[in-house]
């Protein structure tokens, strides 16, 4: 089922629309792939419609709140989405899963890029996005731009195929012009503020498909923040008072850190919202480093 270059019936000015889309879906994507595989991969793409693998291919449809109807659409073979979920599950110390972990994990991934993906778009039309429950579903067939892409990792490339919906281009079209995304090159659009992009629903379909991974997302962990530490000799902890001052190890401008279940795992500045300190978080502690804050 090919169709030229991947683009059906559209003008010069919806298939850059549909690029723009792909282009920062790939970006999204990678980053969801690197927060759970801890394994930054290329995700080169081409509008075309070939076959991303021999075999059933699981196709995944994800709706937004612009648009009435599953809107983007995500094929991958058995050994796509068997690579991406394991190589997730490895990088959380499960050397062996049943399938059924490996594809809810596969989704997953999928639902956090979806989520990047949705804050690109809200930049770039003004308004907010929200993602709302994605499922699977049959091949699509009304799909105004079809892409091939690889997620490309050092040892290994996973093929997917991409569709987007007429709806969706048509709706970023509506939007004020906006430069065309060139292919793997283009950086992404500003990011919505947080309350701008809301993600209503996960994929309940993929939750309830994993009973482990239903089980560890309901794990309760103490999270803390840490401004600073210092040793002081026992003698000067005896001192202490109602007023004394401890100087920690820490400048006024160094990022403060993020600590869960006694691990640092992110880092920071200080925000005050509605009269509460909050942290925003500006960096992911990579697992060596976690690693050696255990230590």
């Amino acid at each position: 089922m090919a169709h030229g270059a991947g683009f059906v019936n559209m003008t010069p000015e919806q298939q850059q629309d549909a690029n723009w889309l792909m282009e920062h879906w790939a970006t999204s994507f990678a980053l969801a792939v690197e927060s759970m595989t801890e394994q930054r991969p290329d995700v080169p793409w081409e509008p075309k419609t070939e076959s991303v693998d021999a075999g059933e291919v699981l196709w995944h449809g994800q709706s937004f709140s612009i648009v009435p109807e599953p809107a983007f659409w995500v094929g991958a073979g058995a050994k796509s989405w068997e690579e991406l979920g394991g190589r997730a599950l490895k990088a959380a110390g499960l050397e062996t899963a049943e399938p059924a972990d490996v594809r809810s994990t596969y989704l997953e991934i999928l639902t956090q890029a979806v989520a990047g993906f949705a804050r690109a778009v809200a930049g770039r039309i003004g308004k907010e996005v929200a993602c709302e429950r994605g499922a699977d579903c049959p091949e699509p067939s009304a799909a105004a731009g079809e892409f091939s892409a690889t997620v490309r990792f050092t040892d290994v490339e996973v093929p997917l195929a991409v569709k987007i919906s007429p709806l969706l281009v048509a709706a970023l079209s509506a939007a004020d012009p906006a430069p065309a995304a060139g292919q793997q090159t283009a950086a992404p659009a500003p990011a919505a503020p947080a309350a701008a992009v809301a993600v209503t629903a996960a994929d309940e379909s993929a939750a309830a498909a994993s009973r482990t991974m239903d089980v560890l997302l309901d794990v309760q962990l103490p999270v803390s923040v840490s401004f600073g530490r210092t040793q002081l000799p026992i003698k000067d902890v005896l001192k202490l008072t109602t007023g004394s001052i401890v100087e920690l190890r820490r400048t006024l401008d160094e990022p403060v850190e993020v600590v869960v279940n006694n691990c640092v795992i992110a880092r920071g500045e200080v925000v005050v919202i509605e009269g509460n300190y909050g942290v925003r978080i500006q960096h992911i502690v990579s697992r060596q480093d976690r690693l050696e804050s255990l230590r």
